[in-house]
Formats: structure tokens, C-alpha cells, sequence
């Protein structure tokens, strides 16, 4: 499979009869394991931290990135998720006018420097939202979509709760103090997996290194921008109670890493840990995608149905993120249920890829049916009730 571990059922698959199915979010949460040696993961100096490839999900170092922090303006990120929803589905255009209230304009923190009572586009208010993170923005923008802040602060919460947020809960745009808006290092990277996956049009805004907006320059606040060449975004937060966060984005090669860093002492510190964590990931993992989604990796036999064989597959890619230099190590096999009968569904649930380095699994994927398959008719199902009990 063009230099991929086979699957092993193309040769002969192994029937069993019910297999335990592990989803694939679970199995790359959990703790890795391999004979492998690979240095402990560096003991940096920040509430909370994580470090995750984005595609394989496979996490790389972590502390306490299950515990509920402040985001500070780390929640910019939902809030521009929010509005990329909106584009996406025509309710917003980027030169929509936004007229700015006296609420948004009053905003304490950081700001674009809009103007009440004047008009801004949605376009603008996106760049001061993710390049100068301006509070004003956030609220323009959360105004302008749901009417108020506190109506938004709804809105982005049912975003989060889609997105598997479980231990999220927003209660502004701006990430301003309140005593009931916290998230995780976990939760917060979801929505920048989201974001980077479902809006790439929009994601390269968090790339921009300075905008310019009623003659006032600002510069991006996440200097990795300047740097390291690999990191393309993706937002810095900081109040005096959450301390300072950054979230960094950085692709090497096909390797794409996500740092979430929580309460670093310093604006320094939050850049020095972000950058000892991705260039721990880079330096001792490798991403591979092993299996396209769609593509047929092996068929099963389908008794009283239209046709006798049915194509699987996966739903989606399948990566891995294994120690450097592993990669020949890895072996895969297929695990078919051994009595399938019409009808079949697409997308049904027929058996499981299983993918293993030196001996230990390390992901556990299902298979399923390409297409579907119908019933056969009386004379399909009589030949095939003769060939399942009567062996030849």
C-alpha cells in the first residue's frame, strides 16, 4: 500500500466473533507505550501545558491539562471560531458593517481602537480580534451576531459543547476575569484542531504578524511568529489572574504539532516553554498517515445479499504518530466479523483495523462497509442458506 504496513486480512482475515472496538479519540488520549526509548517529556514552568500532533490526536507531554484554568484571551480563539461558523454559512459576509456601541468601544484590555458609532467590517474586526486581540472587536462581533455579549457567551458554548468541551464554560468573548469562564489545556486545543482543520481560509489570519487600523500599528502578541518559521499562529492570553498563555501552531514537513501552554510568570516564559515543547515533539516523533478514508483496504463475505463480497474501509485518514526512526517496525491487521448478512448499510461497522509497533497496539480503528448492499431475492437467499450450512 504504496510503503504502508499491509493489512494483514488481504492475505486472510481473522473472523472473530464479537471484537471489543476502541473509538479512536480514546485510543489517542491514552498513555503511549513502546520499548522505544524516547526522553522523558521536559519539566517546564506553567500551570498547566500540552502537547498533541493534530492529526493522529497522540499526545506527547501533558500536566494537568484536564484542570480548569483562565484563558484570558486564549477564548478568542472560540470567539473567532463562532464568527468562521457564520461566514461559512452565509449569515455573515466580511464586508458586512458592524456598527460599534458604546459597550464595545469602552472594553477594558487590549484593543483595535474602534471608534463608537462608526462602522466597521466584519473583515476588520476579525483582523483586530486575532492580530492585535482587541476586546472591543470581541464585542462589536459578539453584538453584531447575537445581539449581546451575554447571548454570544451562549452561543460559543454550544459551540464548545459540540466540539467535546466537556470541562469549558464561556462567559464573554474576550476572556476577561469572571467567575464562571474557565477551560483546559485539552478543550482549548479542540477548538484550534477545529479551527485549523474546517477553516484554513481563515486560519492563516493568525499567521499575520502586524495590522494596521485607524493609522494605529499593532503587532501580533505571539512572537514564535518571528521566531521559528514552522509556527504559523495562533493567539496569546494574559490577565493578571490567568497569568500568560500562548497557544503555537507549527508544521514541519507533514508533521503538524499543537503547544497549549497555562500560566506561565512571563511573556518570556510562555515563549521559551512553547518552544521546548514543540521542539521536543519535532525532534523525537514522527507523524505518518498510514490509510486513506474511503479507500478499500479489504472485503468481507455478505451472505443473502445482491452481491456476495462488500468493500471496506475508514471513515477517515488514519495516522500515527510513532518515536523517530519506528516506522518499520509497524505491522497492521484486520478483524472482520465472520457472519455478515443483508442488508449491509454504508458506513456500517464490520470489523476493525488494528495497528501495532513492536507488538503493542497503538490504535484500533473501524472498518467499514464502502457501499451497501440489499437484500438478495428468494433464489440469492435459498443458494446462500445451502452454502453457510453445508460446507464444501
Amino acid at each position: 500500500m504504496d510503503g504502508r504496513p499491509e493489512i494483514r486480512a488481504a492475505l486472510g482475515e481473522r473472523s472473530v466473533g464479537v471484537a471489543l472496538v476502541v473509538p479512536l479519540i480514546l485510543f489517542c488520549l491514552a498513555p503511549f507505550a513502546s520499548a522505544t526509548l524516547v526522553p522523558t517529556p521536559p519539566d517546564i514552568d506553567a500551570a498547566g501545558y500540552l502537547l498533541l500532533d493534530m492529526h493522529s490526536g497522540r499526545i506527547l507531554a501533558e500536566k494537568n491539562a484536564s484542570q480548569r484554568m483562565e484563558p484570558a484571551s486564549l477564548t478568542k480563539i472560540m470567539t473567532a471560531h463562532v464568527v468562521f461558523e457564520e461566514l461559512a454559512h452565509g449569515t455573515l459576509k466580511p464586508d458586512d458593517l458592524v456598527t460599534v456601541s458604546k459597550k464595545a468601544w469602552k472594553t477594558e484590555g487590549s484593543r483595535m481602537f474602534i471608534k463608537v458609532n462608526s462602522r466597521v467590517s466584519i473583515a476588520d474586526l476579525l483582523k483586530g480580534l486575532i492580530i492585535q486581540s482587541g476586546n472591543d472587536a470581541a464585542v462589536a462581533l459578539a453584538e453584531y451576531i447575537a445581539g449581546s455579549e451575554d447571548t454570544f457567551a451562549k452561543l460559543m458554548n454550544e459551540h464548545a459543547a459540540r466540539l467535546g468541551m466537556q470541562s469549558t464554560h464561556f462567559a464573554n468573548a474576550t476572556g476577561l476575569p469572571h467567575p464562571d469562564h474557565y477551560t483546559t489545556p485539552h478543550d482549548i486545543a479542540r477548538v484550534t484542531i477545529a479551527t485549523i482543520r474546517n477553516y484554513p481560509e481563515y486560519y492563516n489570519l493568525y499567521s499575520q504578524k502586524k495590522f494596521t487600523y485607524n493609522k494605529i500599528r499593532q503587532y501580533n502578541r505571539n512572537r514564535l511568529l518571528w521566531r521559528d518559521p514552522s509556527v504559523d499562529g495562533v493567539k496569546t492570553g494574559h490577565t493578571k489572574s490567568a497569568g500568560y498563555c500562548l497557544v503555537a501552531s507549527a508544521r514541519r514537513d507533514d508533521m503538524r504539532l499543537i503547544s497549549v501552554v497555562m500560566g506561565t510568570p512571563s511573556d518570556r516564559a510562555r515563549i521559551k516553554t512553547s518552544r521546548i515543547l514543540l521542539n521536543y515533539g519535532f525532534r523525537f516523533f514522527e507523524t505518518h498517515r498510514l490509510y486513506a478514508g474511503g479507500n478499500r483496504l479489504t472485503e468481507a463475505r455478505v451472505w443473502m445479499g445482491e452481491q456476495e463480497k462488500i468493500p471496506l474501509g475508514l471513515v477517515e485518514d488514519l495516522y500515527v504518530t510513532i518515536p523517530r526512526r519506528q516506522y518499520d517496525r509497524l505491522s497492521a491487521r484486520s478483524e472482520i466479523e465472520p457472519d455478515i448478512r443483508a442488508p449491509v448499510h454504508k458506513g456500517q461497522k464490520l470489523g476493525e483495523v488494528i495497528v501495532e509497533l513492536e507488538g503493542k497496539t497503538i490504535a484500533e480503528v473501524p472498518l467499514v462497509a464502502l457501499h451497501e448492499i440489499p437484500e438478495g431475492g428468494l433464489w440469492r437467499q435459498a443458494v446462500d442458506t445451502v452454502q453457510h450450512w453445508m460446507p464444501f
